[in-house]
């Protein structure tokens, strides 16, 4: 008889919260219950940064970076639709493109004139789409080793694509759970991957099916940033690990060609999620260019 594993993740990261000093908000969008974290407020003299979690991620990702940030930048952290604690819906598309459109109109309930946008992995692939279907743009754009980005300069992101990173990213059982959080880092085996697989596998392990339909979604057009990113994107800074092996390093290179004017850092010994890995150095970095995009 196999006995369930207690989820202690609910608890956990209700105490989180309470530390970050954030609120927590519901609204409905597009069918949906979208839950997400809100800290500061918006004001004219201040900056209003969105951060935009993974794939099979969700807000407290980046738990590390907030209290790193300006305690009187305003924060928005939601949990894309379909992850956390937000609702999935068994019809719905969540597709990069689809989750752009929602979040667009999620952010027209806030001030647009002095926004900037980061997202991680998939996160930062919706992130490169939103940054373009938002009027006006916003001041500013970090992709942390973005999804969404071809390996090749020469990549037409029109053609048919294809991925296996769901054998890592979708975990079926308490190995697989274990191998995700080894492989989202530089792919070995730490203490803090091993603390992260306890505490959030029991969560992981009821998402299979969910994690399946959204992960075809994004493959299903797994290129559309790169239609999106070019010399008339919004002002672009990239994080990225030089150990990852999720999205490889050799991404990076995409973007010297597509986004020449785009300011980059490669951090070493660093894996998929710099915020997390290297969190002083990659908020500091964001910080900086932030403020220069400022108002």
């Amino acid at each position: 008889m196999r006995i369930p594993a207690p989820n202690f993740w609910p608890a956990a990261r209700s105490s989180q919260r309470l530390l970050l000093r954030a609120r927590r908000r519901e609204t409905n969008l597009d069918g949906h219950r979208l839950v997400y974290l809100e800290r500061g407020r918006p004001g004219p003299d201040r900056p209003t940064l969105v951060l935009l979690h993974g794939f099979a991620a969700m807000k407290e990702n980046w738990a590390i970076w907030l209290p790193l940030l300006p305690r009187d930048w305003h924060l928005l952290v939601p949990d894309l639709p379909g992850l956390g604690e937000s609702e999935y819906r068994p019809e719905a598309n969540y597709g990069y493109e689809a989750q752009a459109l929602r979040l667009r109109t999620w952010l027209a309930q806030f001030p647009t004139d002095n926004l900037h946008l980061a997202g991680s992995s998939m996160g930062g692939a919706i992130a490169a789409i939103l940054a373009h279907k938002l009027e006006p743009a916003p001041r500013s754009l970090t992709l942390l080793n973005s999804a969404g980005i071809p390996e090749r300069p020469d990549v037409d992101p029109d053609l048919p694509f294809t991925s296996d990173r769901d054998g890592v990213l979708i975990p079926r059982d308490w190995s697989g759970v274990y191998r995700m959080f080894n492989s989202v880092g530089t792919g070995k085996p730490t203490l803090s991957g091993l603390a992260m697989a306890g505490l959030l596998g029991p969560d992981l392990l009821q998402r299979t099916e969910s994690l399946r339909h959204i992960f075809r979604d994004m493959v299903a057009d797994g290129l559309a940033p790169a239609r999106y990113l070019g010399t008339g994107s919004p002002p672009l800074q990239v994080q990225w690990g030089d150990r990852d092996v999720i999205t490889p390093t050799r991404c990076v290179d995409w973007f010297g060609t597509a986004t020449p004017e785009a300011e980059v850092h490669v951090f070493r010994g660093v894996g998929h999620l710099p915020m997390i890995e290297n969190p002083g150095r990659s908020a500091q970095v964001l910080q900086r260019f932030v403020q220069r995009h400022c108002r």
